[in-house]
């Protein structure tokens, strides 16, 4: 079969206004982070200004991520960047009922062709592309025409939620693992045929493509990212690079350049890259997991308690919320239909919700590091998330869900140690298979939607359902070749 289009908006009834409700009307979350003064914009978009035509730099995309994942953009010459600072970039709020496919939907607050916002470029993030000579690149906030906080925004859930962590005295640190296939440049029907083809994590395939991994390398590092490591990984012409932690909105941010770095070093080496969560049905896919460690006053959470491997009480109940929410958090973290086909047990995905050290088939893989620096490194990691997530409503979320877990003073189950894949029937449960299963969990979930806010809460929603029912009737192949260039 072929996937077609989304359904179109449904006609206007009780639940389903003729226009979107006025962002501002919608009831944006009071904590939101407000806009600076249009005269501190001002003096610091000229500053950006004069330091990005030093680095001969001749024009800014302004980007956002949108609910299914894609990133959107906005570019403006070097020239209007200043005027983008204090006045933003004019965007439709219909952008957060894309799908991934560029059909729309709607929802009950957000979607139909009225309204419009501001994206504001976030200028302490804003950087000269090393593998787009002339270019920078920002993450965008966006707000109403008012310059109140559009409630749809994802960025600024991440930093609300970060903030609400910050209001208890405790911080994060976080990073999101990138994992891609690179293919030969091709039409997008064709399937994908592969620079190299040696053995998974061997040396041979990182020998054939020394020059494009060390080229990705340079532009990262041009970009003052700290890069970690970076190895080839299981599937053919499959990669992941990890990148230093940082704060959680941060890490959202790092996630997205890199992948767009990514994108842009392989196109001149005449490749693509493919961040989808399946290149090929079957094979292993593209995860994007987030690792993340609760700090407070300067010292890591995840060491030095009395809890499990020494975890303090804090970081127990943190963990255990993130746990316990993990079947309504894969609406945020695996947002594609074609991401369940990768959650697959045996495949060091994440496929079943359970805890473990250093487990990598348990959804949270708890990661104490080498004896001696397990201070600062000990962290713990979503597997089950993957490239198809919008960053900023993971991280937001995973915060969300472990405050929760903090609140109501959880504690962790029993670890699994081992392939729970292999445990009698029902001893471990399985995080839902499908769309469907994940959708019923984030509809019950009082946490999250608390968390999101009724405006992008219900957007979520409506392009999880619409998503869910373009993709019920397609194989696994049919669902894989539609999304394999979309991420």
């Amino acid at each position: 079969m072929t996937i077609g289009p989304a359904p179109g908006p449904a006609a206007p009834g009780p639940d389903r206004p003729s226009g979107p409700a006025e962002p501002d009307e919608a009831g944006a979350p009071a904590a939101a982070v407000a806009l600076p003064p249009r005269a501190e914009r001002a003096a610091r978009a000229d500053e950006a200004v004069d330091r990005l035509r030093t680095a001969a730099v001749e024009a800014v995309a302004v980007t956002w991520v949108d609910n299914a994942g894609i990133a959107r953009v906005k570019a403006v010459p070097l020239a209007a960047l200043a005027h983008a600072a204090q006045w933003g970039v004019g965007t439709a709020p219909c952008f957060d009922v894309f799908l991934a496919d560029d059909a729309i939907t709607t929802s009950p607050v957000i979607g139909g062709p009225t309204g419009d916002l501001r994206l504001y470029p976030d200028l302490d993030r804003v950087v000269p592309l090393a593998a787009q000579p002339g270019w920078a690149w920002a993450p965008g906030d966006r707000y109403t025409q008012g310059g109140a906080p559009h409630p749809g925004c994802q960025r600024l859930f991440a930093r609300r939620m970060e903030a609400a962590a910050a209001g208890r005295g405790l911080s994060l640190k976080a990073g999101i693992e990138v994992e891609w296939v690179v293919a030969l440049a091709g039409s997008p029907q064709e399937e994908p045929r592969y620079p190299t083809h040696g053995p998974a994590y061997g040396m041979h395939r990182l020998t054939d493509l020394s020059d494009y991994l060390r080229d990705v390398l340079r532009a990262l590092g041009e970009q003052g990212l700290g890069v970690l490591q970076i190895h080839p990984e299981y599937s053919p012409g499959q990669f992941e690079v990890s990148v230093a932690p940082e704060g959680p909105v941060g890490a959202a941010d790092t996630s997205v350049l890199v992948r767009h770095t990514i994108r842009a070093v392989s196109a001149r080496h005449g490749l693509r890259a493919s961040f989808a969560p399946l290149v090929e049905a079957g094979a292993v896919g593209n995860g994007g997991h987030l690792h993340l460690s609760l700090w407070r006053d300067g010292r890591n959470l995840g060491h030095g308690g009395p809890g499990p491997h020494g975890l303090t009480a804090e970081a127990e109940g943190f963990l255990a919320g993130v746990l316990d929410a993990l079947p309504e958090l894969l609406v945020l973290g695996c947002s594609s239909p074609a991401g369940y086909l990768r959650l697959v047990p045996s495949h060091w995905a994440g496929a079943y919700q359970c805890w473990g050290l250093e487990n990598r088939e348990a959804a949270l893989r708890l990661v104490t590091g080498s004896t001696g620096e397990r201070a600062a490194a000990a962290n713990a990691e979503v597997k089950c998330f993957d490239a198809s997530a919008n960053p900023y409503l993971a991280v937001g979320a995973v915060i969300a869900a472990g405050l929760a877990g903090l609140d109501q003073r959880l504690a962790l189950p029993p670890e699994f140690t081992g392939d729970p894949a292999a445990a009698e029937p029902g001893t471990v449960p399985r995080l839902p298979e499908g769309p469907a299963g994940a959708l019923a969990a984030y509809e019950r979930s009082a946490v999250l939607r608390e968390a999101l806010g009724e405006p992008l809460y219900q957007a979520v929603l409506a392009v999880r359902r619409a998503e869910g029912e373009q993709y019920a009737a397609a194989t696994s192949e049919e669902s894989v070749a539609a999304t394999r260039w979309r991420y």
